[in-house]
């Protein structure tokens, strides 16, 4: 019913009846002359391998300058890896290493740490201190970040020279303790 309102039930009747008016006539046919082939796997591997080698590929960071916001986004996620891996292997290694004979236990590890020289105990604390300060202080930027405080270009360097100065001064503050 719709097409006979629209005027076009005449022609589609006609098109319909005479098979050669079908689609010839309204649309141009296109012809291409391209040959396929079917490759093997180990050919399509190495084909796609030899279009890899000649796309081009995106700029490494170090052709740039470095940048306060950057490094010190790598330096959070940095530090914060290797945190949450020393405090995993801490946690398995003090609920398992009793079960085989070890003692890894409350007391033998402060028999262990006050038996310790106190260079090796700077040396181990130290960089754990470090990363814990900047972790946390970098994560407290990140939160002033989310209430909309610190993102202009001067604020976000403003911030980031405070956590850098704020996490040496609260490192050597862990390493006197």
């Amino acid at each position: 019913m719709m097409i006979s309102r629209t005027g076009i039930h005449a022609n589609c009747v006609r098109a319909f009846a005479q098979p050669n008016l079908r689609l010839t006539t309204k649309f141009a046919l296109q012809q291409r002359f391209l040959k396929t082939e079917a490759l093997n796997e180990s050919e399509n591997l190495a084909l796609l391998n030899r279009q890899r080698n000649l796309r081009p590929s995106s700029p490494h960071f170090t052709i740039y300058q470095p940048q306060l916001t950057w490094l010190a986004s790598i330096g959070h996620r940095v530090t914060g890896v290797g945190l949450s891996a020393g405090i995993y292997a801490f946690a398995i290694g003090y609920v398992t290493l009793p079960f085989v004979g070890a003692g890894f236990d409350s007391q033998s590890l402060i028999e262990l740490v006050q038996s310790a020289p106190v260079w090796f105990k700077t040396l181990v604390k130290a960089p754990v201190a470090a990363a814990f300060s900047f972790h946390s202080l970098n994560g407290i930027r990140h939160l002033l970040w989310d209430t909309g405080k610190f993102l202009t270009l001067k604020g976000a360097y403003q911030s980031g020279y405070a956590v850098l100065g704020l996490s040496a001064i609260s490192t050597i503050g862990m390493l006197l303790l």
